[in-house]
This record gives C-alpha cells, sequence and structure tokens, in this order.
C-alpha cells in the first residue's frame, strides 16, 4: 500500500552532467515497493510547480529501509529535485502502480532498455538474478550518455551496451544483438523500458518469435493515482482504456495499445 510521508535523502550523486541518483529513506515505502514501481515527487513546497513528477524506482534496500531514485533534467521541476542536497526532506507518494515486472517463473530472461529506459529495469535484473539468467542489452545515443554498467555487470551472465553511432563499445541498437541472440537460444522472457519505438520492436519481434514479453510505459502523469485520466492507453481486450500510473506502469505487451 502506498504512503505519503515527508522523507530525508540519503545519498546524492551525479551521474552525469544531467543525471542525478538519489537515495531516501522510508521503512514504509521500502518494505512494500516492487521492481518496476514508481514515486511521485513533489519537488517544493510552493504553488509552481503545482504536480508532483513521477519517477521509476531503481534500487531497493529493504535492509536500510532506502529507495535509489534516477532521474535527468528535463524541465523547471527536475531542475529544482537536482539542487536539493544530502539531509534535505522532500514529500514523496509511493509506492505506485500495481503493474510490476513479473519473473519468478523464468529461469532464462532478456533485459532491453534505451536510455533513461534503463533505470527501472536494474531491480528487476538484481532480483531475477538469484534465480535466473539474466542476459542485459543497453542502448544509449553515444558513450557520453553510458550510466549504470558496473552495476547491471553484476547482476547480468551477459551484458551487451550499444550506442547508436558505435562510439562505445558495439555499434547500433540494442534490439538488434537481442534479436540476433534470441535465434540462437530463445528466453523464457523478454523486459523492456525504453523510447516507444524501441518498445514497438520489441514487442512486435517477441510476438513473431512467440515469446512472452513484459514492457514499462513511460507517459506524462498528471496525479499518479489514476484520477486525472492523463496517462491512458487503449485496452486491447475489452472496450475502454487502462491508465499506467494506476493499472501499469509494466504490462504484457499485448494487454494495451502503444
Amino acid at each position: 500500500m502506498s504512503v505519503v510521508e515527508q522523507v530525508k535523502i540519503v545519498t546524492k550523486e551525479q551521474l552525469k552532467n544531467d543525471i542525478f541518483k538519489f537515495t531516501i529513506q522510508s521503512e514504509k515505502m521500502s518494505n512494500e515497493a516492487l521492481p518496476g514501481q514508481f514515486l511521485e515527487i513533489r519537488v517544493n513546497s510552493d504553488i509552481e510547480p503545482f504536480l508532483r513528477r513521477p519517477i521509476s524506482i531503481h534500487k531497493i534496500n529493504k535492509e536500510k529501509n532506502e529507495l535509489e531514485f534516477i532521474f535527468q533534467v528535463k524541465g523547471k521541476g527536475t531542475e529544482i529535485l537536482a539542487n536539493k542536497e544530502v539531509n534535505d526532506k522532500i514529500s514523496i507518494i509511493g509506492p505506485l502502480g500495481k503493474g510490476n515486472f513479473q519473473f519468478e517463473n523464468y529461469k532464462n530472461i532478456s533485459i532491453i532498455g534505451g536510455g533513461i529506459g534503463i533505470f527501472p529495469l536494474y531491480e528487476l535484473a538484481r532480483q531475477a538474478s538469484q534465480n535466473a539468467n539474466i542476459t542485459t542489452y543497453l542502448g544509449f545515443r553515444n558513450k557520453d550518455f553510458v550510466v549504470l554498467e558496473d552495476e547491471f555487470s553484476k547482476v547480468s551472465n551477459q551484458l551487451v551496451i550499444t550506442t547508436d553511432d558505435g562510439s562505445y563499445q558495439k555499434s547500433g541498437f540494442a534490439i538488434n544483438y537481442l534479436k540476433a541472440d534470441c535465434e540462437k537460444q530463445k528466453p523464457d522472457c523478454i523486459y523492456a523500458c525504453g523510447p516507444l519505438p524501441m518498445l514497438k520492436a520489441v514487442r512486435d519481434f517477441a510476438n513473431e518469435m512467440n515469446i512472452p514479453a513484459q514492457v514499462s510505459l513511460e507517459e506524462r502523469m498528471g496525479c499518479g493515482i489514476g484520477i486525472c485520466l492523463g496517462c491512458a492507453v487503449k485496452d486491447k481486450h475489452a472496450e475502454g482504456y487502462k491508465h499506467v500510473c494506476k493499472d501499469g506502469p509494466v504490462f504484457d505487451v499485448n494487454d494495451v495499445e502503444f
């Protein structure tokens, strides 16, 4: 069950010029959190910006009662958040989303992420690696955008990093290397988060190869709890819509239109 809480920032790390990793402390949130869920963060106490910012959970540490989240500065709200310091307190609603990654029944899984979409995939890889073989594919625009290589290498049996321009490690799109490896050995399930074209490519390939797949969708959210209806996606099995914040953010690739 999600809670609203004033939480303390325990650590702050600048991963790249505009990418920050925060650790916050909350026994309630850390005990409830699942891979794939997210937080709604109020960046300050002023009226502007009015809406909270939805940010995915990156890592769960139940022993220390801590959660980590990573974000990229993209506007006024995230810029304000990036200027917070250790020991500051921020208001968070979380953990949110009932759609989280389901991995317990799989022994051989493939994880693919693009850009900032890799952040919510780490906790999935970390937990699933305790009982499964993990192959992870991370795609970035160029070498200047590569982050979390060491973290993912520790929880993956195989890590493939690609850059669009070939400036670091393998050249091209991560989906191409996933496809090549799946031709040799099909995984039990594919998990993805990233740009919409990548998610569509994963969906089409997974269906073509008859491989189950789950995707974490990124939509603009106003409230984060299903009231504003701003993150609606069409339900493929019934008339009407599902909502990324309330029903997701993780869905089976064949449950919603995207």
